[in-house]
């Protein structure tokens, strides 16, 4: 099941439009627009989404849970989202929760309340309480008994995402139909965890009460996601854009693992998270920064720690948003960037915080790693090995002229338009927007 959430009433009831004229039997239907994370996330992807969302009838989440965070900038207000699809913002369009999605409910309510308080009133898996006491208790063995933790968020997304696989994780399609079976399997699922982590403790009975009121709210928001989907994909002509969380390194498959999320944050999580056939997916455009960042743990080759490193940190504002934890931050990594569009088949990239580099007296791009002396010609699965390469870069004279204020690509410095290029040349992907600031103005379209 997934949930719809409407920017005009959270009691939202609508259904795709109906089918205004009979497809042909080859016909496949909508294409849906894909927005994905080239790095390690934070890219800016929520700055993406809500331009595009401003003329787009579905705006979709496909995986992750609230360990996500997007900021978007509208009219001088910012916006928060975690759970809530970025293109909440438009309040012509529907915005949808899909299966691929775990949701720690009181979190999704909290954000929707905020936002409201803000002008706007905006089957999955559930995050309960006692998974990000979980969460954080398995930081806490990870780090007695290794010497080093994964640096999760502590939202209890893994612990969730794990209960899903094992096969005792519950739904929203289990919350809302018969209470009594749910509320046992609750109990045997908190029984569950409770026999390997003998400190945990949890209020069962208040947890219920608190589910059961959970369930009376969501209930008029939750729709069978697959024939939901079907029905926006094969009616009339329709603008579905899909809104990935996380990134593509830090994938569960494909990302620098074990220091990864818990979910597919590639192209394919699009379709398992909302129950699409691949033949509907459309343009899929990654986000990536002008630079290179990355929150918690894990092999970062173009880290910067040093006096560069510690200025783009200050200047990009470099702090997770749902963490409130500094960023580390480095040099743009080309490697990580085709390795991402060999995954995802990106046919455009967003260029985000361009203007950050403004002030640099040069600026260098990781084009290759070499492990002893040797370049390697791929980006390495094993973590010990991409802890070990040597970054080849290329530098480039900075612009040192404030980009800031550019809304055209020929308002940008000749220094700052060839940078633009070798990215382009050197991924072979075009790059179609490249943003010099926080709102939405500040992004400047390519074609």
């Amino acid at each position: 099941m997934s949930l719809t959430w409407s920017a005009k009433d959270h009691k939202n009831t609508s259904q795709p439009a109906a089918t205004g004229q009979k497809r042909s039997r080859n016909d496949p239907g909508n294409k849906v627009t894909v927005v994905l994370g080239a790095q390690w996330g934070d890219e800016g992807k929520g700055k993406v989404v809500d331009l595009l969302a401003t003329e787009a009838d579905f705006v979709c989440r496909c995986q992750g849970g609230n360990n996500a965070g997007h900021t978007v900038v509208v009219e001088g207000k910012e916006y928060d989202f975690h759970l809530l699809p970025s293109g909440i913002i438009n309040s012509k369009s529907i915005s949808l929760i899909g299966n691929g999605v775990v949701i720690h409910l009181p979190g999704l309510f909290e954000e929707g309340d905020k936002n409201e308080k803000k002008g706007l009133v905006c089957c999955l898996s559930a995050v309960f309480d006692f998974h990000q006491v979980v969460d954080g208790l398995q930081e806490t063995e990870r780090q007695a008994q290794e010497g080093k933790n994964i640096g999760t968020t502590r939202k209890g997304i893994g612990p969730a995402y794990s209960s899903k696989a094992s096969r005792t994780g519950l739904r929203v399609c289990d919350l809302l139909g018969d209470f009594k079976d749910f509320s046992m399997r609750f109990k045997n699922l908190v029984r569950q965890y409770q026999s390997m982590y003998p400190a945990l403790t949890v209020d069962v009975e208040d947890q219920l009460k608190k589910l059961k009121e959970y369930s009376e709210r969501l209930r008029p928001m939750v729709r069978d996601g697959v024939y939901y989907m079907y029905e926006a994909l094969h009616g009339s002509p329709k603008k579905i854009l899909v809104e990935g969380a996380n990134a593509a390194l830090l994938d569960i498959d494909f990302g620098t693992y074990p220091f990864v999320t818990s979910s597919n944050c590639t192209v394919g999580g699009a379709c398992t998270g909302l129950g699409i056939p691949p033949l509907n997916i459309g343009d899929v455009f990654g986000v990536s920064k002008a630079y290179t960042t990355r929150v918690g743990i894990g092999a970062f080759p173009t880290e910067q720690l040093n006096a560069v490193g510690e200025l783009l940190q200050t200047r990009g504002r470099e702090v997770g948003v749902t963490t409130g934890r500094k960023r580390r931050c480095g040099w743009l990594d080309l490697v990580i960037l085709r390795y991402a569009h060999m995954i995802n088949g990106f046919t455009a990239i967003a260029l985000t915080k361009l203007d950050i580099l403004d002030v640099m007296d040069e600026i260098k791009v990781g084009i290759a790693y070499k492990v002893n002396g040797k370049r390697i010609p791929h980006f390495p699965a094993n973590m010990d090995v991409l802890h070990k390469v040597e970054v080849e870069y290329e530098t480039f004279p900075g612009w040192k002229t404030d980009t800031s204020a550019a809304r055209k690509w020929n308002e940008l410095p000749a220094k700052a338009q060839n940078y633009i290029h070798f990215i382009e040349n050197h991924i072979g992907v075009p790059i179609k927007w490249i943003g010099v600031g926080k709102s939405r103005e500040c992004m400047i379209q390519m074609f």
